[in-house]
């Protein structure tokens, strides 16, 4: 009899669903304290939670028959992975399960500002008949573009499909036949902003989407156009933003997340052009029952089968295991974060092939840190070896794995190839004393550098003064350089150039090597 404990309230749906379950135990107590979890934790082999149970380092400890933690909805700031890892025990979440509710407060957004829904039910409760001053716009034959094509965008776009409207959408890490199989066409940013009369966001909030709608975007959109945004707080500019909705820029706003939740002192508070919720993206009532459902359906399939749904994390690998193939796994690892900053288009095949000794353990693992580097800090769930085939199936990614004994003029060689629509980007790597990774190639330019901190990647004519020019600029901007690596020149006198430089750039100090005349491609890459 496999034992769960259920410490946070769960949709009843969800507890009829286990109730009904062979072989399966459950017992309810909710509010439970530290100390309180751990007495009674040691007897239940599966917790289901939302975000209230606090899943400390103690509380993994102390459950010593433990093999998951299900969280009913996304986040889980509220369970300690590495301890749970490190404890083997699976922790999962339902990423999905409340993707149709936030999509349809988009479109429900879309529809309150198209026809000023708040302010119309306002002005009738004040007694007034302002019919001329209401004027609404048909969203029929509009353009809806959607910012993000997730899960929740995709939803998005088959609504506004349904409604006649054109949808376009832009992610950079979704391949091109996602888009055309969910009935949109895809486009870059500034088209995205540009086309849009409808721009609703759906993306996560990274160091990279901070503010992804600022004031050069907003600058770019139609006087008509209206903005969503019920995905986080801080992908748009709320300054910006209040300037253009202050200034008629663009005519109107519908806000369900925010910088500083609650928006107490926002300006945007003061302006008649903007519709407000309070972050209901996953409020409803089917939303809750539908996480309860599936995080119990996960956590029974894993109980009886050993398959983890949406895991988070992975069960601790033994000594020896980890021993062999961990200086790989980095290495796969590294390559995958340099490539995606390498290539601006999404990715359609990632080609991983491994030679010499690491063809000596099991490709898989590699393949997967691979996607982990390429896909990891690109999403907002958490991506790791368990679940990032999934996330690359869903994102149009196909894997192709090879491996061989031979090696290349290495004893270890890992080469990882990214094929985009109309261009491919191959980077190599190997070990040095079979521990410390190197980047021996980046496609055909052969080139050792130490994969670590930020790195500039420059390709530019080999020529004399190009790198006493890039060398000046990153002087004047106090930008230390702390190694450099520069290739051979190719048969188009086209030389690469790798820095290693003590701080990363700001957009200004990047912009400035890019417009060095010699320079065709400069790129700046965190490790």
């Amino acid at each position: 009899m496999k034992k769960i404990l259920i410490s946070d309230k769960l949709a009843e749906d969800g507890i009829n669903f286990l109730n009904v379950q062979d072989g399966i135990q459950i017992h309810i107590q909710t509010g439970l304290n530290e100390d309180e979890l751990c007495e009674i934790i040691p007897e239940f082999d599966a917790l289901l939670i939302r975000s209230d149970t606090q899943v400390t380092a103690k509380v993994l400890k102390a459950a010593t028959r433990l093999k998951v933690v299900g969280r009913a909805g996304i986040g889980v700031d509220n369970v300690d992975l590495n301890a749970a890892t490190e404890q083997g025990v699976i922790v999962m979440n339902t990423p999905d399960a409340n993707a149709t509710t936030t999509a349809e407060l988009a479109i429900a957004h879309m529809f309150s500002l198209s026809r000023n829904l708040p302010f119309a039910n306002q002005s009738v409760r004040d007694g007034k008949w302002e019919r001329s001053k209401l004027m609404g716009a048909e969203i029929a034959h509009k353009t809806l573009a959607v910012l993000g094509f997730g899960t929740i965008g995709r939803i998005v776009a088959q609504r506004g499909n349904g409604l006649g409207m054109r949808v376009i959408a832009y992610d950079p890490f979704v391949a091109p036949d996602v888009f055309a199989i969910h009935g949109a066409e895809m486009v870059d940013l500034e088209a995205l902003v540009k086309q849009a009369d409808y721009l609703t966001l759906h993306c996560p909030l990274l160091e990279k989407t901070k503010n992804i709608i600022g004031r050069e975007q907003l600058a770019m959109m139609k006087k008509s156009a209206r903005l969503i945004n019920c995905a986080r707080g801080g992908l748009v500019d709320e300054s910006a933003l209040y300037d253009a909705l202050k200034d008629g820029r663009i005519a109107g706003a519908a806000l369900d997340v925010y910088e500083q939740e609650p928006p107490k002192d926002s300006p945007l508070l003061t302006l008649d052009n903007v519709v407000f919720t309070p972050h209901l993206g996953a409020s409803t009532k089917e939303a809750q029952v539908a996480v309860s459902v599936e995080i119990a359906r996960q956590a029974v399939k894993y109980l009886q089968t050993g398959e983890a749904v949406n895991a988070l994390n992975l069960p601790k690998l033994s000594a020896e295991e980890l021993s062999k193939a961990q200086p790989f796994m980095n290495l796969a690892n590294i390559l995958g974060k340099v490539l995606v900053g390498l290539i601006d288009q999404p990715i359609q095949k990632l080609e991983v092939a491994v030679y010499g000794k690491a063809a000596e353990v099991k490709i898989r693992p590699i393949s997967a840190e691979a996607m982990v580097g390429l896909l990891g800090g690109q999403l907002s769930t958490p991506v790791n070896r368990v679940n990032v085939e999934n996330i690359a199936k869903r994102q149009g990614i196909t894997l192709i794995e090879s491996q061989t004994e031979e090696s290349e003029g290495y004893q270890s060689l890992i080469k990882i190839t990214g094929h985009c629509a109309d261009k491919s980007v191959s980077l190599a790597g190997t070990l040095l004393g079979n521990q410390h990774p190197r980047l021996v190639s980046i496609n055909h330019f052969e080139i050792e550098v130490v994969p670590e901190g930020a790195l500039l990647i420059t390709r530019h004519d080999d020529k004399p003064g190009v790198i006493a020019a890039i060398s000046s600029i990153l002087g004047v901007a106090n930008i230390n350089i702390t190694r450099m690596q520069v290739s051979i020149a190719d048969e188009h006198q086209l030389a690469m150039m790798v820095i290693s430089i003590s701080d990363p750039l700001n957009e200004q100090v990047l912009k400035s090597v890019c417009e060095v005349p010699a320079v065709h491609t400069a790129r700046q890459i965190a490790l």
